[in-house]
């Protein structure tokens, strides 16, 4: 059965959601993966990551955040590329800014996407935070 890239995404999303790392994780990358997160709150200088330190930083995220969710409000796919609007939500493990242990952070993310071999090629993310 063939999945779109657009329903690969979505359980992309699920799996970071149910906290998948390591292996679970990299199976949704291509091993030449390259992911650039814009500048933001967070990540003032912006950063680009390759599989090992994508996969790193999600097993980072692990200590920092207890829940995390991803609602798609808009999805365009066309061929090899999927462009998304993504509302998150995550629940601090750890207090940042003036949000306690257990306090919500809330962005919006536009992020796009390029598949090669039917796994993301490249994702770029464009993280807008709520004031924390």
């Amino acid at each position: 059965m063939s999945t779109t890239n657009l329903e690969f995404v979505r359980r992309y999303f699920r799996a970071i959601e149910e906290g998948a790392t390591g292996e679970a994780l990299r199976a949704f990358f291509h091993p030449e993966v390259t992911q650039r997160e814009y500048p933001n709150r967070l990540v003032p200088s912006g950063a680009t990551r390759d599989l090992k330190a994508l996969l790193e930083g999600a097993a980072r995220g692990q200590k920092v955040m207890s829940a995390q969710r991803y609602d798609i409000r808009n999805a365009v796919s066309e061929g090899d590329q999927v462009a998304l609007e993504v509302e998150w939500t995550g629940t601090l493990a750890v207090a940042v800014g003036t949000l306690p242990v257990g306090g919500m952070m809330r962005a919006s993310f536009g992020v796009f996407l390029t598949f090669r071999d039917g796994r993301i090629f490249s994702q770029h993310n464009y993280d807008c935070f709520e004031p924390f």
